[in-house]
Parts: C-alpha cells; structure tokens; sequence
C-alpha cells in the first residue's frame, strides 16, 4: 500500500532529474570523445583532452601541484578550523566566561560577513606581514573567515552533552582537560565529523581568496587552474575545460558519497545561548 503512494512521488523526481542526469552523461562523454558543431553524436572516441595529466599547459602550473596546493589548502583549513572550534566552543559552552552572549553575538555577525567585502583589507594585512602570494597566508585567512561559523557549532554540540559525564569524570579524579578529551569529545564525534567535511568542501571549492592572495603559479589551486582556462582566450578548448572540471570534482563526489550521512548531522547541534 506505502509503495503504490509513493509511486507518482517517484516518479516525479525522477523526470525533473532527468534533465540534470542529461546534463552529467554529456559532460562525462564530452571528456573522452569529439563532436561536429551542431552534433548531437559525438564523432570519435579520443584521450586528448586529458593530456593536462601529462603535459603542462602554458605559464600554468602542473595540474599536479595545482591538486597538491589545493589538497593542502584544504586540509590545513579544515586541522585550524577543528581544533580552535572544538576548544573554543567547549569553553563557551561550559565556562562562565565574561561578556559570553556578548562574544557569541559577535561570532555571528562575523559569519555574516561575505569575504568579498573583506579583500581589500585582508589584502592589505597579507602584504605588510610579507604572507602574500603564499599558501600559509590564503590558508590562515579562509580558516579565520571559516571559524565563527565552526565555533557555534560546536557549542551547539556541546551543549546537547549532559552535564553529569563530567561531574563524574571529575569525581573520579579526572583533570579537565582529560574529562574534556577523553569523555566529552566522544559525544560530539558526529559533529567533529560533519563540521571536518564540511571545512574540507568548503575549502577545496575556494576561488576569491587563492584568485586574489595567491595568483602565483606555484601556489595555485584547482579553482584559479580552471579559471585560467576559461581566460585564455588565444587557446580556448571547451572540452578540456570540461575534463579538468571533471577531475576537480572527483574527489569531491567521493568525499560526498562516503560522508553523506554525516553532513546531515552538521545540524543536530543546539542552538542554546
């Protein structure tokens, strides 16, 4: 009977996905074949347009290196935005701080605030500490402009965590910092979790900030890689743009894939004051 409801509902979705899947199907077999202007049906099968996993293409860096500086950008975004968030946000959490829902306010409006209105400044600040054009500069700015957001989910988590597993870890003779680590930290893993990949997309899919603190071929990432592409206007080949936007969203689809249920829980976190 559930099945015989559900049916118009699936199908439903699936013709307005249809268009969607289309789309995917042409983009994977535009990678691997050539087509006629105008041909619905592609013409030959051909490895050419993935040739920029072999060869370098002009000024641009190595579609190598440009992973490695994405991969780093991405993972070291996510290490600072985890470990200051699950230890700011436990103390904000379970410490009578001063001025607490004052500070708390303020890491929202802070979360407000697009990045692109803060570039000239960041920009500026990036130059006088000689930390312009470098991977460390770019990584220290998206973990800052990324940790209000992770701070108040963490708090949230932690304040789902019942008071009672610390007092009993602390009768037990427990430091903080051991109750905090060994008990605390356990019950809020799904948010660890879900926050850590949630930095880590954020991260890999970044173009604002390595397109205006770090353009240098050395330190490029993925997302500049791609836009050079589509600025090149003398060598413009739509094909293997496709190709390496396929490439940069592999991971990414693996990542999602294997961690989808963990995003979810990104949410699960309380919101109290």
């Amino acid at each position: 009977m559930r099945s015989e409801r559900t049916w118009p509902i699936t199908v439903l979705l699936a013709a307005a996905s249809l268009p969607l899947l289309v789309m995917y199907a042409y983009l994977i077999l535009d990678t691997f074949t050539d087509s006629a202007p105008g041909a619905v049906f592609p013409n030959r099968f051909t490895l050419e347009h993935w040739r920029f996993l072999t060869e370098r293409q002009g000024s641009r860096a190595s579609i190598w290196q440009a992973t490695l500086n994405t991969f780093i950008f991405a993972t070291s975004t996510t290490a600072l935005v985890l470990f200051i968030s699950s230890t700011a946000g436990y103390a904000l959490s379970r410490l009578a701080m001063p001025f607490r829902r004052l500070f708390l306010g303020g890491v929202l409006i802070l979360h407000a605030f697009p990045t692109i209105t803060l570039i000239i400044a960041i920009f500026l600040i990036l130059q006088m500490l000689g930390l312009y054009n470098t991977l460390t500069g770019v990584i220290l700015v998206k973990a800052s402009l990324e940790l209000p957001f992770g701070i108040w989910i963490m708090k949230g988590f932690y304040d789902t965590v019942p008071w009672e597993i610390e007092m009993s870890g602390i009768q037990d003779g427990a430091g903080r910092f051991q109750v905090w680590r060994e008990l605390v930290l356990p019950m809020v893993y799904p948010g660890i979790l879900a926050l850590g990949i949630f930095s880590f997309l954020s991260g890999w899919s970044e173009f604002i900030l390595p397109q205006v603190l770090a353009p240098d071929a050395s330190v490029q990432t993925l997302s500049v890689y791609m836009a050079s592409l589509i600025f090149d206007d003398q060598n413009f080949n739509f094909n293997l743009f496709k190709s390496v936007g396929l490439f940069y969203m592999i991971p990414v689809i693996i990542l999602y894939l294997v961690f989808q249920k963990y995003l979810m829980n990104i949410y699960g976190g309380g919101t109290k004051g």
